[in-house]
């Protein structure tokens, strides 16, 4: 996450509005003079399997917004401190977890957090800077069975660590701590933090470039550096973990280009992956990927900002954002923050992409419709959000570093 102090100067114009008052969707894709990104295509729901996502009976998309009036985040839960993600361990339970970033996860059941923590290591996690702390974690797809989730925090010098641990019942043993990987983080920002197991049943991972600013020792494009990418390891084979074969460089690294990958999700029915990607000092971005793309994507920073040239000329083969907005729009802000495809009892929202911005509270709506992009201000929150998260029914939910997690429901 970039924070409030880097921004100056934002919020001088305004977006066009209909006659209803609701902000005009705008259409996308962004092309810099000269480049053609890769065309994207809109995925089919997949058949259930071990190969493809659990999904719910297939639905009909939205082909259109749902007027936002009519809807809202409401206050499900608050009290949590510095809350920094939201997850469910889709087993059945109903409970959700809410990471604090000083190094807790709390458990909630019937929208109550649990006095007792599920997991403590505020021991072993250094917070010392901002965009550090406990930021992420995934439960395996078969919680149930053997117990295990993943966590990424930054631990001992800052670096990035990432971790197994084993629940039983209602509490983790903090003593059951398995370290995957350590990653060197130069700086103290930019450390990514997403954790999410993929259709494909491997893990993975959102590291940022190192930090500082403009990417001064250029990992976003080296493909043998694990910063400023996604990474995708096989946590079900090898000591501790192996790489699964078709990784393009022979290494973690599955995806490139990437500045501050803070929060990406895939949707649950089409197992499609949407990257929110923290800009430098002007663009934020949304990336998106088809389920069956191949690896090795290039998403271009730094060579890119968005879809704008910073650091160096196009090169073929890099991908374009699907969406972005600019620091000097009202409607945005300075940092994105990645979010999920709704696919929950609200049918008018199912397919469309929800995403937000940490200094403005701005939540979008995303649709790709007949080939084409469509994005459009949903709704302006005034909350500094700090991650989505979604339930095991695909109810969307918004979490707010003031430490209140807000529900999308109808007024």
């Amino acid at each position: 996450m970039k924070r409030l102090p880097i921004l100056i100067g934002i919020l001088l114009t305004a977006l066009a509005c209909g006659g209803n008052g609701i902000p005009a969707p705008t259409v996308t894709p962004l092309s810099p003079l000269g480049a053609a990104s890769t065309p994207q295509t809109e995925s089919q729901p997949q058949p259930e399997s071990a190969e493809s996502p659990p999904t719910q009976a297939p639905v009909q998309s939205a082909l259109q917004f749902p007027d936002p009036t009519q809807y809202e985040w409401k206050l499900v839960i608050n009290g949590f401190t510095r809350p920094v993600d939201l997850q469910s361990a889709h087993d059945g339970s109903g409970r959700l977890f809410v990471i604090e970033k000083y190094g807790v996860i709390r458990l909630v059941k019937d929208w109550l957090p649990s006095p007792q923590p599920f997991l403590d290591i505020s021991d072993r996690v250094n917070e010392g800077g901002n965009e550090m702390g406990l930021l992420g974690f995934a439960f395996h797809p078969d919680f149930e069975q053997n117990g295990y989730f993943y966590v990424n925090y930054t631990g001992a010098g800052g670096h990035t660590r990432i971790s197994r641990f084993t629940a039983n019942g209602d509490t983790a043993d903090p003593n059951s701590e398995q370290v995957l990987m350590v990653i060197e983080q130069p700086y103290s920002n930019h450390n990514g933090g997403k954790v999410a197991f993929g259709p494909d049943g491997y893990l993975y991972l959102g590291l940022g470039d190192g930090g500082l600013a403009g990417d001064p020792h250029k990992h976003g494009q080296n493909t043998q550096s694990l910063l400023g990418k996604i990474l995708r390891i096989d946590v079900n084979h090898g000591s501790p973990y192996s790489i699964p074969a078709d990784n393009p460089f022979g290494n973690e690294v599955w995806a490139y280009g990437l500045r501050n990958p803070w929060r990406f999700s895939f949707d649950r029915l089409t197992g499609d992956l949407y990257i929110g990607d923290v800009g430098q000092g002007e663009w934020e971005e949304v990336d998106y990927l088809p389920i069956g793309s191949p690896s090795g994507a290039n998403f271009g920073w730094s060579v890119m900002e968005g879809g704008h040239g910073y650091d160096g000329l196009f090169q073929e083969g890099m991908l374009l954002p699907v969406a972005e907005y600019s620091h000097s729009n009202p409607h945005s802000g300075c940092s994105v923050t990645g979010g999920y495809v709704y696919r929950g009892s609200m049918s008018e929202w199912n397919g469309i992409y929800l995403y937000g911005d940490y200094c403005t509270g701005t939540v979008w709506g995303l649709i790709l419709s007949n080939g084409q992009w469509q994005t459009q201000v949903m709704f302006e929150t005034g909350l500094s959000i700090t991650s989505f998260g979604e339930d095991e029914n695909g109810e969307l939910y918004l979490v707010s570093d003031a430490g209140g997690i807000y529900n999308l429901t109808k007024k």
